[in-house]
């Protein structure tokens, strides 16, 4: 029986991981997802309203609302966004992972990427942007406050949906990004 689970387990995993990075190509309709990111965006300023001054202050930031991700060893995720400059929407974007490393699971999440500086900003709409490995993200838990860091002008914040995932990766997001219409 272990034989036939573990026969069973790799062609799983790799369906698994191609369902879920192949799952975000920018198919939900505009005005969905603008929507979308202001319901991640008030309910991430809910659990953390230090968020707030972030979201005023930045030159602008990425939300992407529902990010799925799974994981067997190796591990994927995927997700759309909205790109917004000075609070106004300029674009949208998707973003994939790739990882690999001690994890098992699948969750949901929404996740903020903050744009310190004009320059940053730019290099994100560039079109073919990544965070790498070391790059941190903090995340948001309703009732504990922490500071977002921001390493070369970019910051990162993650809110957990639903789900459940243990395990320690690396790996790192890409994305692509394409102007409002």
């Amino acid at each position: 029986m272990k034989t036939i689970a573990k026969k069973l387990s790799i062609p799983m995993l790799f369906l698994m991981v191609l369902g879920i990075t192949g799952c975000g190509s920018m198919s939900t309709s505009p005005d969905k997802l603008v929507n979308d990111a202001q319901k991640a965006q008030e309910a991430m300023i809910e659990a953390q309203p230090d968020l707030q001054e972030m979201f005023q202050t930045s030159a602008g930031y990425a939300i992407f609302p529902n990010v799925g991700k799974g994981a067997y060893i190796l591990g994927g995720a995927s997700g759309n966004g909205v790109l917004y400059d000075n609070g106004t929407v300029e674009g949208y974007t998707e973003m994939k992972q790739l990882d690999i490393g001690f994890q098992i699971g699948g969750k949901a999440y929404r996740e903020v990427i903050f744009f310190q500086t004009d320059s940053a900003l730019e290099d994100f709409k560039s079109g073919d942007y990544e965070l790498t490995a070391n790059a941190s993200a903090v995340i948001i838990e309703k009732g504990r406050s922490k500071s977002v860091d921001f390493q070369d002008g970019v910051g990162v914040a993650i809110m957990p949906k639903a789900g459940a995932m243990a395990g320690v990766s690396v790996g790192g997001q890409k994305f692509e990004y394409r102007d409002a219409d």
